[in-house]
């Protein structure tokens, strides 16, 4: 069971790695990407293997794409499908075509949600890089400040 002094304590973990405040904010700032980016049902596998691939720190990385867990998905998922109609302009077709969800089924799902693919994977590519070019400078300021703190 997940309690509020575990996190804490894997935020403390975190916070106290022998790695440089940059490592560890590169680390967690990629996790945010990957909690962004639009492949859906990846996001672990994709935190293994880019803290294998680029040796980075696998809690630094988990804890960056944690940002995206099942009490976020939902605004996620809305801020990146609003983002990218802002992005990629709205057409008439997909303002004047409302989803039937009653009517919504496997047969025709691709049919009735096709329209928003394209603006949905262009407004998670551009959360995906936003976020995470926001999370790294955060990131790091807190290492550095709580280290700081730490050895005075």
């Amino acid at each position: 069971m997940i309690t509020i002094e575990s996190v804490r304590q894997q935020l403390t973990q975190v916070l106290h790695l022998r790695e440089t405040p940059h490592r560890t904010a590169l680390a967690f700032s990629l996790g945010v990407f990957i909690a962004f980016a639009p492949h859906y049902f990846f996001h672990t596998a994709s935190v293994v293997f880019c803290a294998w691939a680029f040796r980075l720190n696998f809690l630094a990385l988990f804890l960056g794409s944690f940002i995206n867990n099942p009490w976020t998905l939902v605004p996620i998922l809305a801020a990146s499908l609003y983002t990218g109609l802002l992005l990629v302009g709205t057409p008439s077709s997909i303002t004047s075509t409302t989803i039937e969800w009653d009517q919504l089924n496997v047969d025709n799902m691709f049919e009735m949600l096709s329209p928003y693919l394209i603006p949905f994977l262009v407004g998670a590519c551009a959360l995906s890089i936003v976020g995470s070019l926001m999370a790294y400078p955060i990131m790091r300021w807190v290492i550095t400040r709580y280290r700081g703190l730490k050895n005075s």
